[in-house]
């Protein structure tokens, strides 16, 4: 096709693929979307990306960003049009530079997450923002999602790690705002207008990250609990006592834990007794920037007075960085259970931590009345409010059944969230997935804003259509 050759002229034949070749990068992680793309083009750079964007704008060719393609709502998968360009950012993965005595890093937005984080220990600092496909999630998706992970209580989101950005406009323009400022009050916060937008507005190509002291020391324990009240009652208990070094405190349910055990056998975990039995377990983890001693004492302290207080039946800590490793290598082994069980209905919210307790039982209690029979997959960030509320087919359906009720769970589930005055997104973005239930939750003013600012940004409507909006 004489518009491929085009394309091959401006990037290489080898970084323009069509065919099988191509066939990976259309179908999502969870492998409930898939799609068809005209040809799936590496850029190398940011220039070349650029040309990309005009040739696409020339020919009106809708384009869709793509990373590492671990998205979880459809975001980067193109429709069964044939049509989108499918844009990989895999080839734009460097490390321009890190600045120790700013506490910045530049990073490319096809650097794999894990990667970033490698540099930065390198240079004896911490890039925080951590989940668990950061084995193969890249930056750019990263912003382009506004990522959460596991460090949000002391960090922020991937939002609150970013200076400065690059970005290929929709019509092709480059805009270097990698400024590595803390303070920067000169106008509108164009910054934060492309980071969450899904690649709708346009590409993200680099970003100007924070950089921390790396702790001197940390703990970890697995804490074993009766109830979601006794586990935000601990965390109460360990924000007051760690203050800012309270780094993470994720909430899990049994059977979550049970199935990684299921899944993987050669994972354990390190409870016995009624322990072992108990319905909620978390996990804590303190940051401590003085030393072991001073860790230790200030952690053990903090569980102690939760275990005389009632509030926790028993507790693990570890003993050494293998054993905190284990531990969260528990926590994040849970989605990939999740999918090897098969398909389940999913949901990413926030409520706030004051009503989870509420909203967890009222909302099962619902389901079970009915969807009598469905399991409760349930596990996340509780200390940022964020649950990953996910219902399985339990005895009563098969995977089939189950999702052909998909949008009747959605619909009563992300109700339930917005009773509580929470989100149906808290950090995986809306995609293809949420796309429809969005202005049912938000009001038209919100809604016309964002279109505005679509129609602003990308008046051809090309970059990632069929998404968010």
């Amino acid at each position: 096709m004489e518009r491929l050759e085009e394309l091959a002229r401006l990037l290489g034949p080898q970084h323009v693929l069509t065919g099988q070749d191509a066939a990976s990068y259309v179908v999502d992680w969870r492998e409930r979307y898939s799609g068809q793309a005209l040809a799936v083009v590496k850029p190398g750079s940011v220039q070349e990306l650029a040309a990309v964007v005009k040739w696409c704008v020339a020919h009106q060719v809708p384009m869709v960003p793509q990373g590492g393609n671990t998205g979880l709502c459809g975001g980067a998968t193109p429709d069964s049009s044939g049509a989108a360009l499918l844009v990989s950012m895999a080839r734009m993965n460097a490390i321009r530079q890190i600045d120790t005595d700013n506490d910045t890093m530049v990073v490319e937005a096809g650097c794999i997450l894990q990667e970033a984080q490698r540099a930065a220990q390198d240079a004896d600092r911490l890039f925080p923002l951590s989940l668990a496909a950061e084995g193969s999630c890249t930056v750019g998706g990263n912003l382009a999602t506004n990522a959460g992970g596991t460090q949000v209580l002391r960090y922020g989101n991937a939002r609150d790690l970013v200076l400065g950005l690059e970005v290929v406009t929709a019509e092709g323009e480059i805009w270097n705002g990698l400024r590595s400022l803390r303070k920067d009050n000169t106008g509108y916060d164009l910054r934060n207008l492309y980071i969450g937008s899904e690649g709708t507005l346009g590409f993200i190509t680099a970003a100007s990250l924070k950089l921390y002291p790396l702790p001197v020391a940390q703990c970890t324990a697995l804490l074993a609990l009766e109830s979601i009240d006794d586990a935000v009652a601990v965390l109460s208990v360990a924000r007051k006592g760690f203050a800012a070094a309270l780094t993470g405190f994720e909430l899990i349910a049994a059977n979550c834990l049970q199935g990684v055990v299921r899944c993987f056998p050669e994972q354990r975990l390190p409870f016995e007794g009624a322990a072992a039995a108990a319905p909620w377990f978390a996990l804590l983890e303190l940051s401590d920037s003085e030393s072991e001693e001073h860790a230790r004492e200030r952690f053990e302290s903090v569980v102690g007075d939760c275990l005389e207080r009632g509030l926790i039946t028993d507790a693990v800590i570890a003993e050494n960085v293998g054993q905190s490793k284990a531990l969260w290598h528990l926590r994040e082994s849970i989605p990939l259970a999740e999918k090897a069980f098969g398909k389940s209905v999913k949901h990413d919210v926030s409520v706030p931590v004051s009503h989870m307790a509420e909203f967890v039982e009222t909302t099962n209690a619902i389901l079970q009345e009915n969807f009598p029979g469905v399991e409760h997959v349930i596990f996340g960030h509780l200390g940022d409010g964020n649950l990953h509320y996910n219902v399985a087919p339990g005895s009563a359906f098969t995977e089939a059944a189950l999702l052909e009720r998909q949008s009747d769970i959605h619909a009563l589930v992300h109700d339930r969230v917005h009773a509580y005055q929470g989100s149906i997104s808290a950090e995986h973005g809306v995609g293809q997935l949420k796309r429809d239930y969005l202005p049912r939750y938000k009001s038209d003013v919100e809604m016309s804003l964002m279109r505005r600012i679509k129609a602003a940004l990308d008046p051809a409507g090309l970059m990632n259509p069929g998404k968010l909006l």
